[in-house]
Order: C-alpha cells, then structure tokens, then sequence
C-alpha cells in the first residue's frame, strides 16, 4: 500500500534508456497452487545510472536486452518503453 501511495505521488519521468538485463522470478506453485512468474528489467540511463523495473509479461516478451529507447516510469512503476530503431548501413 505504501509503494502504491509513493507510485501515485512520484512524476512521470521519461528518460532515454538502455535496457541492459532482463530475470524473471517464479514463485508459489506447491500442493494444489499454480506458479507463478514476474518480470524485470533493469534499464540504464544515459549518466550510467540503472533502475530496474517489473514489467507486464506481454512487454518483457518485446523488449531485448540491448534496445535503446524512451522509458516511461512513475516511481517505481513501469508505464512504457518505446523503442528507438537503429539503422543500419550495409557495407557492399
């Protein structure tokens, strides 16, 4: 309820970003109860600094460790990532 309250209070903040590693933590499923898995992924800002968020898993499944983008968070909680396309020059 507190981090609620704090995610609720903090600015939304967007911030170009690297995301740099991604985990998933899985947990319960003994006796009669389902599993079940969150998703993390920790992005580093331009002055080196990192921050990793819990993600929805349909936006784990898109993001690839190494995209470069704009992160939108509040707090501590995960709102977008809107990935940067790099170009690439072929050498003939």
């Amino acid at each position: 309820m507190r981090s609620w309250i704090a995610n609720n209070a903090s600015p939304l903040i967007k911030a170009s970003s690297k995301a740099v590693t991604k985990r998933t933590e899985v947990w319960g499923g003994s006796g009669e109860s389902s599993a079940h898995t969150s998703y993390y992924v920790t992005f580093e800002f331009e002055d080196g600094g990192r921050l990793e968020l819990q993600v929805r898993d349909q936006d784990f499944g898109l993001i690839v460790e190494g995209d470069r983008g704009e992160l939108l968070y509040q707090g501590t909680r995960f709102k977008s990532f809107d990935r940067v396309k790099q170009t690439e020059q072929l050498n003939f």
